[in-house]
């Protein structure tokens, strides 16, 4: 046996999703990771697929394979802290940052996305973006801390005023998400397409549901991103009304620009979360219902990716479990 055959032998492996090619995911064995400088491995316990993974190997650009994907994740540490990993990684340092902005970090990265993710047993993880957990939180709803904090910080942004009529355009998970957190501020109308999601809808509250909305609401927020839920999100707003888009379908705007002016009716987008909307979200997963996740094994994850890809409905968030 050569050195470097010996070499090969003695490095350890894991299983891990890997998005190898367009619409492709496989199963494959992949090195485990080794902490760097200031990063710790967290054994992961579970890690949801999002929506714009879905999209994003479809569309293969800001996503390159060969890639282990994940990014909303929650598992252990080696000293058994169980936590959560914010997955944005900024630089700390720029004006953007200096801000509390690290999410407009004009060097930011993502795990999952610049990095290898969670879909897989173990992943390297800068120290600082660990959040511990409550010994009461289940992991699998830890792992929907990610998707809650988009929701904390679109709310934010639209700043409603208590006893708003607000509408969320999008029954998937970032929709139901935002359905949690908006319920805080006033009553929440909520359309989508699929009946099943709006069923779900209701079941956390939502006040109306349709598969289009009417009338007149003083903020709008799209969780879909495509042309028609745009337009919208314009038309539904009250003047002087907020329409916040978070959704990243499509790049088509769709909306009639005389309208924003002549109504004087915002329209703000929402990447992410601040440092301080993630940990708003670890103090909220405890107390809104976060239990709607259907649960599926790693090995399972080709068949899940296929079938979600092929337009699966009955599933609004698939849970990853190594």
């Amino acid at each position: 046996m050569t050195a470097a055959t010996a070499n090969a032998a003695a490095v350890e492996t894991m299983t891990a999703l890997v998005f190898t090619a367009p619409s492709t995911v496989e199963l494959q064995q992949v090195p485990v990771p080794v902490a760097g400088p200031d990063e710790v491995i967290v054994e992961v316990a579970a890690s949801g697929i999002c929506g714009s993974e879905l999209h994003g190997i479809r569309h293969v650009g800001f996503r390159k394979p060969p890639l282990v994907m994940g990014h909303e994740f929650a598992g252990t540490t080696p000293d058994g802290r169980r936590v959560t990993v914010n997955p944005l990684i900024s630089c700390g340092a720029c004006d953007a940052c200096g801000r509390g902005e690290n999410h407009l970090c004009r060097s930011r990265e993502i795990l999952g996305i610049h990095r290898p993710g969670a879909f897989a047993q173990r992943v390297a993880v800068p120290v600082s973006a660990i959040r511990e957990l409550p010994e009461s939180m289940d992991l699998t709803t830890a792992a929907m801390i990610e998707p809650l904090a988009n929701a904390v910080h679109a709310v934010r942004l639209a700043d409603p005023r208590p006893g708003a009529r607000i509408a969320v355009l999008g029954a998937g998970t970032i929709g139901l998400v935002t359905l949690l957190v908006a319920q805080q501020y006033g009553e929440v109308s909520v359309s989508d397409l699929a009946e099943e999601r709006l069923a779900t809808a209701r079941a956390l509250g939502a006040s109306h549901t349709a598969t289009r909305l009417s009338g007149e609401f003083d903020v709008v927020i799209d969780a879909v991103g495509a042309a028609p839920t745009h337009a919208a999100s314009i038309d539904l707003l009250r003047p002087g009304g907020t329409a916040v888009w978070i959704g990243l379908l499509s790049s088509e705007a769709g909306f009639d620009g005389q309208e924003i002016v002549r109504s004087e009716k915002r329209v703000i987008g929402s990447y992410c979360y601040r440092p301080s909307d993630f940990d708003r979200a670890v103090e909220l997963a405890g107390s809104v219902q976060l239990d709607w996740t259907t649960s599926f094994s790693l090995d399972q994850g080709v068949e899940v990716f296929e079938d979600l890809l092929g337009g699966r409905h009955d599933v609004i968030k698939a849970v990853l479990h190594p």
